[in-house]
């Protein structure tokens, strides 16, 4: 995860829509600078431009710059999983420095979980995360629970302050954020009538 300050807390989907920065899908001649950027910025980095350049020409979607005034302040790079994909990582079972492109959800697949690979931001860079939400508010990545594993202080500080939090899994340190609309409403009085329901069928 990145390095920056990130001191309001806010749920990741209602992140404010900083007017200040542009953010847009990378494009291709942008590569090599948000790879040398993301080595700087995130410890533990191993990917080169060459493996970037791999996962964005598989799906230009999954990864986003930020800038201000026509200068890069930044990026983001997700892994849009798909039902296998979840299995694994959830399993521990795939290889997040160079994960397997058959995990990965095609055009003709369903989202079913987006792994946030990476925030490399400086700056003012860090206020494009509300412009980075709405991206995966898109039909085709709504339905998908985001997940991350923050490699900074900082990175997890933005966890705790996005609704994000850990999640039991094989793989170590996942934190899970999930979707609004996911989330079962509590301590509704006919949710336990119909779990009594169900109950008294079973006799």
């Amino acid at each position: 995860m990145e390095r920056g300050s990130f001191a309001a807390r806010h749920d990741f989907d209602a992140l404010p829509l900083s007017p200040e920065v542009d953010v847009r899908c990378a494009q291709f001649s942008e590569i090599a600078m948000l790879s040398e950027m993301a080595h700087r910025l995130v410890p533990g980095v191993q990917i080169g431009t060459a493996e970037l350049a791999k996962y964005y020409t598989f799906d230009p979607q999954s990864i986003l710059t930020f800038s201000r005034k026509g200068r890069l302040l930044g990026g983001m790079a997700f892994l849009f999983l798909n039902d296998r994909g979840h299995d694994a990582l959830l399993l521990d079972e795939i290889c997040l420095t160079a994960p397997e492109t058959h995990y990965l959800a095609s055009a003709r697949e369903d989202v079913a979980a987006i792994y946030i690979w990476a925030i490399a931001a400086t700056g003012r860079g860090i206020a494009g995360l509300g412009k980075a939400a709405a991206h995966l508010r898109q039909v085709r990545f709504r339905s998908a629970d985001c997940y991350a594993q923050p490699s900074t202080v900082a990175g997890r500080d933005i966890m705790k302050a996005t609704g994000f939090e850990p999640v039991p899994s094989f793989q170590p340190d996942l934190w899970c954020y999930e979707r609004p609309w996911h989330r079962q409403p509590m301590h509704m009085p006919g949710a336990i009538v119909q779990a009594r329901s169900f109950a008294d069928a079973r006799h």
